[in-house]
């Protein structure tokens, strides 16, 4: 018998006609000390049945045993065995890394005696060690989810569910969050379900469970749900034109089913073994290329086939309207919050019609520069100037050409979606038939129509993301700021909402993102590397990972590029320091 078994599980919420189902007759095993992977898109049911296994809520039908418990009436006999940390884990963010581990430790009952030897243990594995009198509310992004994987496992668990725990982290934080769950399954036989928008993590998987509408789509082992694909995927690179323009092309070809920017080329996945039929007109070079088939074509796939009516919105095969005017310049800016420089010495300029990108880990200052090019933080010093107004003196006029999409979606939850798309029309001055008129738009291009009357906290995240999209092109803008806004969505969600800034890039929209998707750095036209607050590396994203390129990695990925330039110039500081 497995450590977690499921039989029929079912789980519903609402009431009348408004009563969804959650989950419909779910049923799996998992084996001890091993490692199961819980995808699937947005609103599939994932957090419903990780909550259901923590014994948070209640099954309408259905068992389900955890360590031999049945649930949920030995609930509280469980609740000492397993650890689970939901997506938003509630740091107390006034407390410092050390007060929060001794909060969790009295919640748990840990004797005073093993307490000093578990916190050294919980410190040096997150590498918080020198952190430890730090308040939370201090810490980066990256930090604190290391923190909270700390407190959920301030006892010692025999099996850990975890909710998107590296949702929101850079390459290098999710990195060592692996490390450190790697090394409770490998170290103290413990069993992890978990859920991730991430496919390369659950590649690393012993088990996927592949969720859609409340229902096992697939599932078995990695290796098993890949192997139907092989033989589907291609890589196209000698092409004449960009990337985004090839992608924009080949889309729309026959038998095409995802296509996504892969370094230089494209990648290409076929709904049949046999390569993409390229016109002549498309002035490719050479020939697609078969390469080994991954998680992430299973998973867009079999998502695709189960509803083939759905298709992934496609940019307008036109060619892009850029220019070398910059609509954005940034030079030698600065900001302080005290003593501490956030931002230093940061200069960059963007043309109409770009895509530009932000990267860099936790805590080096990209939001920081984000608010300030929004207006929303005044600089300390420097130059800003958007859509040719001086942020420092003309900040109103720059305002009302600017649309701004936040890390954290600012809807108004209690609203439902008309209201959010009513209310930011007014804000952006829009009034009688031009603000029905953006409003039916917005209903119609980003498919929110279904949705109108349910309000805003009660949408899956892929929705919230389109709706918080809407309400930032309301009022037509010609530079639109996007900070980390694909964070926990699901691939096919991703490859929509690209699609979708792509369009508007190709119409002479410009657009600043943000991004810990290493892969969707690669849809950018240029972009910058900040680490520690300044420019670590500027350029195109082939020009970024070229300074990565040796002999032992001949082919780095972005991914490559990012962690690679970013450890070794915090190691120069550290040094100099």
């Amino acid at each position: 018998m497995g450590v977690i078994v499921v039989n029929n599980l079912s789980k519903s919420f609402g009431k009348g006609t408004s009563r969804k189902d959650a989950l419909k007759n779910v049923s799996f095993e998992i084996a001890e000390g091993s490692m199961t992977a819980l995808i699937g898109p947005d609103g599939a049911g994932k957090t419903t049945l990780l909550r259901l296994l923590a014994g948070i809520l209640q099954p309408d039908t259905g068992n389900l045993h955890v360590l031999g418990h049945a649930l949920p009436h030995d609930a509280l006999q469980l609740q000492a065995k397993i650890g689970y940390m939901p997506q938003r884990f509630g740091l107390y963010e006034n407390l410092t890394v050390e007060e929060n581990l001794t909060l969790f430790a009295d919640l748990h009952n840990i004797p005073e005696d093993r307490r000093k030897a578990r916190f050294d243990d919980l410190l040096t594995m997150t590498a918080l060690g020198p952190f430890r009198a730090r308040r939370a509310g201090k810490l980066s992004g990256g930090m604190k989810q290391k923190l909270g994987l700390a407190c959920t496992l301030i006892h010692p668990p025999r099996v850990l569910l975890l909710d998107e725990a590296s949702v929101g982290v850079d390459p290098i934080s999710r990195r060592e969050l692996w490390s450190i769950i790697q090394q409770q399954v490998i170290r103290e036989k413990v069993t992890v379900l978990l859920s991730t928008a991430y496919m390369d993590e659950a590649e690393r998987c012993d088990h996927v469970l592949l969720l859609h509408e409340g229902e096992i789509l697939a599932q078995g082992s990695p290796s098993d749900l890949i192997a139907p694909m092989q033989g589907h995927s291609f890589l196209l690179q000698e092409a004449a034109m960009a990337a985004r323009a090839l992608q924009s092309q080949v889309a729309r070809l026959p038998d095409v089913v995802d296509t996504v920017i892969q370094g230089d080329g494209l990648r290409i996945v076929m709904k049949k073994v046999e390569p993409p039929p390229l016109p002549a007109d498309l002035a490719v070079r050479g020939p697609s290329k078969p390469v080994p088939a991954r998680l992430e074509d299973a998973f867009v796939s079999l998502l695709v086939n189960r509803n083939p009516h759905h298709s992934i919105p496609l940019p307008p095969a036109t060619k892009a309207v850029a220019n070398d005017a910059a609509v954005v310049e940034v030079k030698s800016l600065y900001r302080y919050f005290g003593d501490f420089a956030a931002v230093k010495d940061v200069s960059f300029s963007v043309q109409k019609g770009e895509i530009y990108g932000l990267l860099g880990a936790n805590g080096a200052g990209k939001s920081t520069t984000f608010r300030m090019l929004c207006g929303l933080l005044p600089a300390s010093s420097g130059t800003l100037r958007v859509a040719g107004a001086d942020l420092r003196t003309g900040e109103a006029s720059a305002r009302a050409r600017i649309g701004y999409v936040s890390q954290k979606f600012s809807l108004y939850g209690a609203l439902s979606v008309l209201q959010n798309l009513s209310f930011f029309a007014t804000v952006y001055g829009l009034q009688n038939r031009r603000k029905r008129d953006r409003i039916g738009w917005a209903l119609e291009e980003l498919e929110l129509k279904d949705y109108i009357a349910m309000n805003a906290a009660d949408l899956p995240l892929g929705y919230k993301q389109r709706l918080a999209l809407a309400c930032a092109l309301m009022h037509e803008p010609s530079i639109l700021f996007l900070d980390e806004p694909t964070s926990g969505v699901d691939p096919l969600a991703r490859r929509e909402f690209w699609a979708r800034v792509n369009a508007l890039a190709q119409g002479g929209t410009t657009c600043l993102v943000t991004t810990h998707f290493m892969e969707e750095a690669e849809y950018c036209d240029r972009l910058v590397l900040m680490s520690l607050g300044e420019v670590l590396a500027e350029g195109t994203p082939t020009e970024i990972k070229s300074r990565v390129r040796h002999a032992d990695q001949p082919n780095p990925t972005m991914e490559d590029a990012f962690i690679s330039l970013i450890e070794e110039h915090e190691r120069v500081s550290r040094r100099a320091s």
